[in-house]
């Protein structure tokens, strides 16, 4: 085996890395699972190197009613805009398995992000669904938020309104900027953990 293709192969190996057993699940109030995947443009991106900020993680599926509600109206896009001004980190993962709905290349994630004026920091590719599996990330959307000290502070729903219509996000609560205001303000997260609502993630099994 030539040089490029033992880098080639290594670069797969360490592309989907999760730290600590898999089927213990994330706990709201528990340190963060650190986790390694590539990202829409190939490079290698880890939970670890945000240490420090605020992380709000994102599962994501272009092709489900639920998420479309949220990118179709600007309310994701608007979301990541308002987190990211107020410093964290926003990170989109697909966890859809090949020949699944949702599932996409690093091309044509580019091109959902540009076509649907996305503001994520990083889209992340999770085809194995090996860290969606740890996290266990049911729906698309499926949102949780870590602390700046690593903690997981917030698991469950984009809001308060479980439908795909996009006229009940007026009026919703956004529980993803109400914990984003908590925790800048150095309060508690007053609403930790929701039912998560969307179409399930599509893991291959």
């Amino acid at each position: 085996m030539n040089r490029t293709r033992i880098f080639a192969a290594a670069t797969a190996a360490v592309a989907a890395f999760v730290a600590g057993p898999i089927a213990a699940q994330q706990t709201v109030g528990q340190q963060a699972r650190n986790f390694r995947l590539t990202d829409m443009h190939g490079k290698n991106v880890e939970l670890a190197d945000y240490r420090g900020k605020i992380v709000v993680l994102e599962w994501n599926n272009p092709g489900c009613p639920f998420v479309q509600k949220h990118y179709r109206s600007g309310n994701m896009q608007n979301t990541q805009v308002k987190a990211r001004e107020m410093g964290a980190v926003w990170l989109t993962i697909n966890s859809g398995a090949p020949g699944k709905q949702g599932n996409m290349t690093g091309a044509q994630a580019q091109r959902f992000v540009a076509d649907q004026k996305a503001k994520p920091t990083d889209y992340l590719l999770d085809p194995k669904g090996v860290v969606g599996k740890a996290y266990d990330a049911k729906t698309t959307p499926h949102l949780y938020i870590i602390a700046a000290d690593g903690t997981l502070v917030y698991q469950g729903g984009m809001d308060d309104r479980p439908t795909a219509d996009p006229a009940d996000i007026d009026g919703a609560r956004n529980h993803v900027i109400a914990a984003l205001r908590e925790l800048s303000a150095g309060q508690p997260v007053s609403v930790s953990e929701t039912r998560p609502y969307g179409c399930s993630v599509k893991y291959a099994s």
